[in-house]
């Protein structure tokens, strides 16, 4: 029965089902925020190779592990089965902004509820905005965040993602752990990666993908615009820093769900600069106020 299945199902081309060390596949980070276990940090990297991810420098994140020396831990190594290439290029930073950084597009892995947080998909349809991102953008690199075992992920780091996703696992028994999670998201990846065009994974085409017609905005630059936003908006007494109320974090969701190119955060982020101006008195005329946006880098 199984040799019959397999017969009738459409070969995946050579240069997709390659391995995928290099290229596209080298653009996906797993990112691990306070993980406490060294053996689930083994294994993750061992789920992470077996679906062609992990092979560039830095592919794995880890935020604050609670184990001092986690990525040489004899359980990790021993858990990894192989997999010694991820550990061994894994990175250890302070924060999640720093694990962020130079990204352009963002997923939590959390299945609690958020009124006001990044748009919630489905492993799938998430797997499918990160390949449309990723084909868009040659040089940019998506995601997948992961929390703690035991307490998942805090609000601070679920909001600076660009969506959220969980596994829809059997409500009366979703008990996954960590490496279970990654194993799932990563080949949900890996079968957007596969199902796309060879021509629009391996010489990527913008104006093909859904969401992005330009270059998209990376973490950083979204970040800093947030910042320069807030700012703005005080400036003009639409927002009381003293009770802010959801307003950020609804601003936030809205353009998280458009996906921000990087003109539209230099558009914005010109916006906010004539906000600050004009509570400073700015005597600017029409035309500058016109072009302001394209002065900001």
């Amino acid at each position: 029965m199984t040799e019959a299945l397999n017969s009738q199902a459409e070969p995946i081309p050579v240069e997709a089902a390659a391995s995928g060390a290099s290229g596209i596949f080298s653009r996906v980070r797993v990112v691990l925020v306070e993980t406490s276990h060294p053996g689930n940090v083994g294994s993750v990297a061992r789920a992470m190779k077996t679906m062609g991810f992990g092979g560039q420098l830095g592919s794995l994140v880890l935020v604050s592990p609670r184990e001092a020396g986690v990525l040489t831990h004899p359980d990790a190594v021993a858990m990894a089965s192989g997999a010694d290439d991820v550990l061994a290029g894994a990175r250890i930073v302070d924060d999640v902004e720093s694990a962020l950084a130079g990204t352009a597009f963002t997923v939590a892995m959390t299945a609690r509820q958020r009124e006001f947080g990044p748009p919630r998909l489905l492993p799938r349809a998430a797997a499918a905005r990160c390949q449309a991102m990723l084909a868009a953008d040659g040089r940019g690199v998506i995601a997948f965040v992961f929390g703690n075992e035991r307490y998942g992920l805090p609000n601070e780091a679920v909001l600076r993602c660009s969506a959220v996703t969980h596994i829809p696992a059997n409500p009366a028994y979703a008990s996954l752990n960590l490496a279970q999670a990654v194993q799932l998201i990563a080949y949900e990846m890996r079968l957007a990666l596969l199902e796309a065009e060879p021509a629009q994974a391996e010489a990527p085409d913008g104006t093909r993908n859904i969401g992005y017609a330009g270059e998209p905005a990376t973490a950083e630059q979204v970040e800093s615009m947030f910042g320069h936003l807030q700012a703005g908006l005080v400036a003009i007494g639409f927002l009381d820093p003293d009770n802010p109320r959801k307003l950020m974090p609804r601003l936030r969701r809205m353009f998280a769900r458009a996906g921000l190119e990087r003109e539209e955060v230099n558009i914005l982020r010109g916006i906010a600069k004539r906000m600050l101006l004009a509570r400073d008195g700015d005597g600017a005329g029409p035309q500058a106020r016109q072009t302001e946006g394209n002065k900001e880098g």
